[in-house]
């Protein structure tokens, strides 16, 4: 197998792109996308975090998250106010309609995730889960991605 490598970062990269493609599909009905809800259930932990924070933990540029924030303050789902601490910075809370549409979009996310297991064991899911986090956790401590 020469092609081991190649096929699991081609592999890597159709799974992600047809989840994408499905929450896209599955979240337009709440106005929100695969790349936004991220923010809501961020801030469902965390209310009144910083948007450099939620940046960080999403793993997102800030410019990117300044986009997908201000989309969901004008969509209604979440607030930006001044930090009384720094006023170059701004905290996030949820919405009433923002904490109203998480349980429908885990409904959504739980939903995929069948569909994708549907043919696994429950040991396998297992397994599964276990080895993508030990990749995971490879691609934190290898520094991959250029930055800690």
């Amino acid at each position: 197998m020469d092609n081991q490598p190649m096929n699991f970062m081609i592999m890597n990269n159709k799974i992600f792109r047809h989840t994408q493609i499905y929450l896209d599909k599955a979240l337009k009905k709440y106005g929100l996308s695969s790349g936004s809800f991220r923010y809501l259930f961020t801030l469902e932990q965390k209310e009144g975090i910083c948007q450099n924070e939620i940046s960080a933990r999403i793993g997102n540029d800030k410019a990117m998250s300044t986009r997908i924030i201000q989309k969901l303050e004008e969509s209604g789902f979440l607030l930006r106010q001044p930090d009384a601490k720094d006023n170059r910075a701004y905290q996030l809370f949820l919405t009433d309609k923002g904490k109203e549409v998480i349980p429908k979009v885990r409904s959504e996310i739980n939903l995929l995730q069948e569909k994708m297991t549907k043919d696994l064991t429950e040991d396998e899911k297992s397994q599964l889960l276990k080895s993508l986090y030990k990749v995971f956790c490879n691609t934190c401590k290898e520094n991959i991605t250029g930055g800690k």
